[in-house]
């Protein structure tokens, strides 16, 4: 089964758009590789830098609220798909970008307020663990915290199977 987490990119701002994970000017690339440096370009996050060690280390990202909105565009979860982040925490998500995540076999994890301020209290350098079968996360930073998830049958199935190709694959 495909690990889930890694090194910790904490975003701390709430309505992260599409546009700013992925500009539009890069969606006529012809391959998803083609978007690997131009992930986040476009942030507007103070002190922000996606050539930074900790955005280009990141394997994990940690937000807040509305996390993907804006344009309805796969690309904007494939330039984190080819960076190798494979896991979104927020408070919530657009609709659109959630099940991308999903369909590409990556997960978007919806925790309350309370337990994204606890994963910002825990310091710059944090590692997050998640196990899918048991909808866990183990974050460890200044001091370990663990926390339960939950996901529906199908996305779980989705992400488990790495996606909704192989999903298909082994079903149909």
């Amino acid at each position: 089964m495909k690990e889930f987490g890694g090194p910790v990119l904490f975003l701390d701002r709430s309505d992260i758009n599409t546009d700013e994970i992925i500009p539009a000017k890069y969606l006529t690339e012809n391959t998803k590789m083609a978007l690997q440096p131009f992930m986040l370009e476009d942030l507007k996050l103070g002190g922000f830098d996606p050539a930074s060690a900790a955005a280009q280390d990141a394997r994990v990202i940690v937000t807040r609220a509305n996390f993907g909105c804006g344009s309805s565009r796969e690309h904007a979860v494939w330039v984190f798909e080819v960076n190798d982040i494979n896991v979104v925490i927020g408070e919530s998500f657009a609709r659109i970008f959630r099940q991308n995540m999903f369909n590409c076999g990556m997960l978007a994890i919806e925790l309350p307020r309370k337990d994204i301020d606890m994963l910002f209290s825990l310091g710059e350098d944090v590692e997050i663990a998640v196990n899918v079968e048991k909808g866990s996360i183990t974050a460890r930073g200044d001091r370990e915290v663990t926390f339960g998830f939950d996901l529906n049958l199908f996305d779980r199935e989705l992400v488990l199977a790495g996606g909704w190709l192989a999903y298909a694959d082994k079903k149909y």
